[in-house]
């Protein structure tokens, strides 16, 4: 075989291997993580200002809770799915963000699929941040985001972060916003 055959040959399988293979699922992964952009922080005057809390979740036993137990508090509001490629890609920031700031910022970490994949997936992954559960149709006091949807809100209620497409959670920006309000 020629030389230049093989290297077409091995170039093909390394495409397939995105698209038949594990490797292709963490490839993909990967590469969204590399060029996930930072997300944009609102301007102070464009802020939204929740006008309450009430919003009724079930916890990763199944148990039902209220998030007005996170008035006053900061807010990490992200809504994924473990089969969205995109939402799961940012679970690694959202992970060490988690490590670094519970305790001082709340977070929520929300999907509205059956615990049984939910934990199989986090158990896989080792992810150990809280999860919450969507209940469909009750009603929310932000907008329900497709996933990757995420939100950051401070101590008073404000929306500093909404963001409706994969990011890079783990950054200083993000970081100097969350010991901000954090504290």
């Amino acid at each position: 075989m020629k030389r230049k055959t093989v290297f077409t040959l091995l170039l093909i399988v390394f495409i397939l291997s995105f698209f038949i293979t594990p490797v292709g699922y963490w490839s993909k992964k990967k590469l969204m993580q590399v060029f996930a952009p930072s997300p944009e922080i609102i301007s102070q005057e464009d802020r939204i200002h929740l006008q309450e809390y009430d919003w009724r979740l079930k916890d990763a036993d199944w148990d039902y809770f209220n998030l007005r137990i996170s008035e006053g508090k900061p807010l990490f509001i992200h809504f994924w799915a473990s089969w969205h490629l995109p939402s799961s890609s940012e679970l690694d920031d959202i992970q060490r963000l988690y490590d670094k700031y519970k305790g001082k910022v709340d977070f929520y970490i929300i999907t509205n699929e059956e615990r049984e994949p939910v934990q199989e997936f986090l158990g896989k992954n080792k992810y150990t941040f809280p999860i919450t559960y969507r209940i469909v149709g009750e009603p929310a006091p932000v907008e329900i985001l497709e996933p990757s949807g995420t939100y950051i809100i401070d101590t008073e209620g404000s929306i500093l972060v909404k963001s409706l497409d994969s990011k890079d959670w783990y950054n200083d920006k993000i970081k100097e916003i969350l010991d901000a309000i954090g504290n």
